[in-house]
């Protein structure tokens, strides 16, 4: 026997986790079924109801009234069916109560295990739909847990479990239990032993992006778009922007007054350097401004092989080059140009260079 608080209990399961209560009755009479045939052996088709107005749970028995009987567990003679009910006919189905008076105790058992399974199910039904919709935001977590390099933090508002991997952390940041963090939902891993893993980032370009997004009116508007991207999470990021109104200021919308808008990003970021830069669609002009902050005195392409060589004063190269060739590299991938830096005066050594040897020619 099943007693009120028991669909009370549905109830707040349906409230609190959002399981349907219809589909938890569902499962609950689905599993009582198998585990009555696996207790009693029973090979006839039976059905398990619930019913909340009684409350009560019985089992039945189901048989087709047939004139011959060819199999026992699923059908009955016309006979012996109007022994039962004088009314019955070929064709009708045959419902007999057979709850047996333990069923309670087996009840609780399978109860306990197919609501555990629901609350699982729904686990994973909520990070495959919840969590996939807001794949590309950036939400406020809480860390839990360190496992060696990987940090395990609760999603704020959804009690859900985001991993942080050593690639998606900033380097140098440190992240302590209950530390309040910004992580960027990266992805939905639905490929794991325990179910669906939401892997969030702090070193993804995608952070960065959506930073901007959240920070600048002007780009949520669709006034200013960020043509492309590209990142060394904890060292330095590169973005182009662009607006078709000319009356807009591309790049100032994003700094912001004194700054204030750029500085927001920087701050969250650990004091990462930030290159906001016009895009352009005139390739040397455009790679003249991606190895910002360099100045830039000469650039010159090829545009079979997407080549571009770069003058720059000499007492810049080590500034456009950036440490360990992290500002060239970058703009060559803000740009999609490969791209060599060359200092002023190994041009001007070459041209002289190649004249002396013109003139010896002559």
């Amino acid at each position: 026997m099943v007693n009120k608080e028991f669909f009370q209990a549905l109830d707040l399961l349906e409230r609190d986790k959002k399981i349907s209560k219809e589909l938890l009755i569902d499962s609950l009479e689905s599993g009582l079924a198998s585990a009555y045939k696996k207790e009693y052996g029973e090979s006839r088709q039976i059905a398990v109801r619930l019913n909340e107005e009684k409350q009560s749970i019985k089992v039945y028995a189901h048989r087709l009234v047939v004139e011959e009987v060819e199999n026992p567990d699923e059908q009955i003679s016309l006979e012996e069916a109007r022994e039962i009910k004088p009314t019955y006919k070929v064709g009708d189905v045959v419902i007999e109560d057979i709850t047996p008076k333990q069923f309670s105790r087996i009840a609780a058992q399978t109860a306990k295990q197919v609501i555990m399974q629901r609350l699982n199910d729904a686990k994973k039904e909520f990070v495959l739909n919840e969590m996939t919709e807001r794949q590309g935001e950036i939400l406020n977590a809480i860390v839990r847990r360190k496992e060696g390099a990987t940090v395990y933090v609760e999603i704020s508002g959804s009690q859900m479990e985001g991993v942080l991997g050593q690639s998606d952390q900033i380097p140098n940041e440190t992240y302590n239990v209950g530390d309040v963090i910004k992580v960027f939902i990266k992805k939905i891993r639905d490929n794991t032993r325990s179910g669906p893993q939401v892997v969030v980032s702090r070193s993804s370009a995608g952070f960065v992006k959506r930073l901007f997004e959240l920070e600048v009116p002007e780009i949520k508007a669709g006034l200013v778009k960020i043509m492309n991207i590209v990142r060394e999470g904890g060292f330095r990021t590169k973005l182009s922007v662009y607006s078709e109104d000319p009356n807009v200021d591309a790049v100032g919308s994003c700094i912001g007054n004194k700054g204030v808008r750029v500085n927001a990003v920087v701050a969250e970021l650990g004091g990462e350097k930030v290159d906001v830069i016009e895009w352009c669609s005139d390739a040397i002009e455009y790679i003249a401004r991606a190895l910002s902050p360099a100045q830039v005195l000469m650039v010159s392409i090829n545009e079979e092989d997407k080549t571009a060589r770069v003058v720059v004063p000499d007492e810049k190269l080590s500034l456009a080059i950036g440490r360990n060739g992290q500002n060239a590299r970058l703009a060559a991938k803000l740009t999609g140009w490969k791209i060599d830096v060359k200092p002023y005066s190994s041009i001007m050594t070459s041209e002289a260079a190649a004249e002396e040897e013109n003139a010896d020619a002559e």
